[in-house]
């Protein structure tokens, strides 16, 4: 099973170099410096702040939406060609496939990370961009598993695409939420005390992606690698579960 997971996990690498995606990634490094170069002239003050988190916000947005796309768009197209179908006649486990999948798109991961990490070097120390990338790297893998569920639910490159970055964005301001729903306890009316039940029960079954990856840490070197304590352990629980849910999903179709 383990050789046909790293089959799979390589066949998914090599379509995502075949479609170009690291060109798109290029164009995409490119595009962050310039973009944050002219608004470095344009600040009046904390110049280099201003284009530092200017340009972590950027990839990280841009890093998360390139690995979605490219994910719902390879699977869902697989699924249109009968690939999946044609996989499954022979001798491979729905699980070795899904497995293989998600290696393949989690390696895919790490290069953007890594790319976009390097850059952060030109303006922060290296121990920060280091743990930034890390963080990223993590982030994006989550972003990847639930990419994964996604398309297994919906069957559709629009939905699941919606649907992702939906996901992603409620993630990244999970923060926020939370401090809505602590804001309205204080309300006695029943609206907001609904609310402040449904945004803490929110808060409590999706990852705090808001902990991830922090502009602050290349912006005042604020980081610690104590940090990836908490992050690591979000990643392995969140990835666990939505394999979990992606893989029910997979075997309970009539494929």
């Amino acid at each position: 099973m383990l050789k046909q997971i790293v089959s799979i996990a390589l066949y998914t690498l090599l379509e995502a170099l075949r479609n170009r995606l690291s060109w798109l990634v290029l164009v995409v490094a490119l595009l962050g410096i310039g973009l944050s170069g002219f608004l470095n002239e344009l600040a009046l003050t904390e110049s280099q702040q201003t284009q530092v988190a200017l340009l972590a916000a950027f990839y990280r947005f841009a890093a998360a939406f390139l690995l979605a796309t490219f994910v719902v768009t390879s699977m869902v197209r697989e699924f249109n060609d009968k690939g999946l179908e044609l996989l499954l006649s022979l001798s491979l486990p729905r699980a070795a496939y899904l497995l293989g999948k998600l290696a393949g798109f989690a390696c895919l991961a790490v290069l953007p990370a890594i790319l976009f990490g390097l850059l952060t070097l030109f303006f922060s120390s290296t121990e920060q961009s280091a743990l930034w990338t890390i963080s990223l790297i993590c982030e994006l893998w989550i972003v990847a598993a639930f990419s994964m569920l996604c398309v297994l639910s919906f069957n559709q490159i629009m939905a699941a695409l919606s649907a992702t970055m939906g996901f992603y964005l409620l993630a990244r301001s999970i923060n926020a939420l939370q401090f809505i729903a602590t804001e309205a306890q204080l309300d006695s009316s029943t609206s907001q005390q609904f609310m402040a039940m449904v945004m803490k029960g929110i808060s409590a079954v999706i990852p705090h992606l808001d902990t991830f990856t922090k502009t602050e840490w290349l912006v005042y070197q604020t980081g610690h690698f104590s940090d990836l304590q908490n992050i690591l352990l979000q990643s392995l629980i969140c990835i666990s579960l939505l394999l979990g849910a992606a893989l029910f999903d997979l075997y309970r179709k009539n494929i």
